[in-house]
């Protein structure tokens, strides 16, 4: 795989995933219904920051070892395909029939508050973590090196979150009322098992 091509399929499939609906999705519409949209902004802000945080972590402390051992390799790229398989499966044979987007109660605080809302409850979501060391390493061209080819593929992760979160943010209403409609929420999740099982399926194959 040539680094144009990584960077064309990394954005693909994180921008799928991306739209499928998740505890930041949750956060952003309850805050933007509820507190308006500069919370949602600052809450937005956090939540990308966290992305930055589990980047950065995967990337030097992963991108290190990938580059030393074979062997590590070997073993993550096994737990990683069988963790996304597991999880593909799980969402195309039991999709979700709703995703719950109602609305929180309001409570006080200053911006300060929103964005370390935001970023705690991206930082502490261990399937976060478990995301970027499972996914990042499949769109690693060889002889790339690896912990700022990562960060890089980190950085189109948050462009896209932006955009996302930005959208969401600005049509909160007609957004919640499509997650509320069964059809929707179970075809994203079809779809984004068939990702996850495609891309598993790739990481067991790869022969680096």
């Amino acid at each position: 795989m040539s680094v144009a091509e990584a960077l064309i399929a990394f954005t693909l499939a994180a921008g799928l995933l991306t739209l499928t609906p998740g505890l930041d999705t949750a956060l952003i519409l309850r805050t933007a219904a509820v507190e308006g949209p500069k919370r949602a902004v600052l809450a937005m802000v956090g939540i990308l920051a966290g992305c930055f945080v589990w980047g950065g972590l995967v990337a030097f402390g992963l991108g290190a070892v990938l580059a030393a051992s074979a062997l590590a390799f070997a073993v993550l790229k096994w737990i990683g395909a069988a963790y996304l398989l597991w999880l593909g499966i799980g969402l195309v044979l039991r999709p979700r029939d709703r995703f719950e987007v109602g609305t929180a109660a309001a409570f006080s605080g200053d911006d300060a508050t929103w964005m370390r809302r935001g970023f705690l409850s991206n930082l502490l979501n261990p399937k976060m973590g478990v995301f970027y060391v499972s996914f990042l390493p499949q769109f690693l061209p060889q002889a790339v090196p690896a912990a700022p080819f990562m960060l890089l593929l980190t950085a189109i992760h948050v462009l896209l979150g932006v955009i996302w979160l930005g959208l969401l943010i600005a049509a909160t209403q007609p957004i919640a009322k499509l997650l509320r409609r069964a059809a929707v929420v179970r075809w994203l999740d079809r779809v984004t098992g068939g990702v996850f099982i495609a891309f598993g399926l790739r990481l067991a194959l790869d022969r680096r």
